[in-house]
């Protein structure tokens, strides 16, 4: 027999009821058909778990097929984006306060 941990839950009176009736029409203790129930409960939350995961890595794996498909067609970028932007900006506030002063 493998070993057990001993826990105390807390139940509503609908749930004991309910584990009651099927302990006794299972021929098991409310014990045995607790732990078969969170047994049952934690493979789902488990299942739940990596199809969320499973998910995220498909999401991930077409968003790298997109990057790769847009590289294809465009090629690389090998600039600063951020940087020319930042620096056009600086160049359009200065145009306009060098404009702006010679009013």
């Amino acid at each position: 027999m493998a070993q057990k941990y001993r826990a105390q839950i807390l139940l509503e009176p609908e749930q004991h009821i309910a584990l009651q009736e099927i302990a006794q029409r299972q021929g098991q203790s409310i014990s045995e058909v607790a732990r078969e129930v969170i047994r049952l409960g934690l493979d789902v939350l488990e299942k739940d778990e990596s199809s969320f995961w499973l998910k995220r890595m498909s999401a991930m794996e077409k968003l790298d097929q997109i990057r790769r498909s847009i590289q294809e067609l465009h090629g690389i970028y090998e600039s600063d984006l951020i940087e020319e932007a930042r620096a056009e900006r600086d160049r359009q506030l200065n145009d306009a306060m060098t404009w702006e002063a010679t009013e």
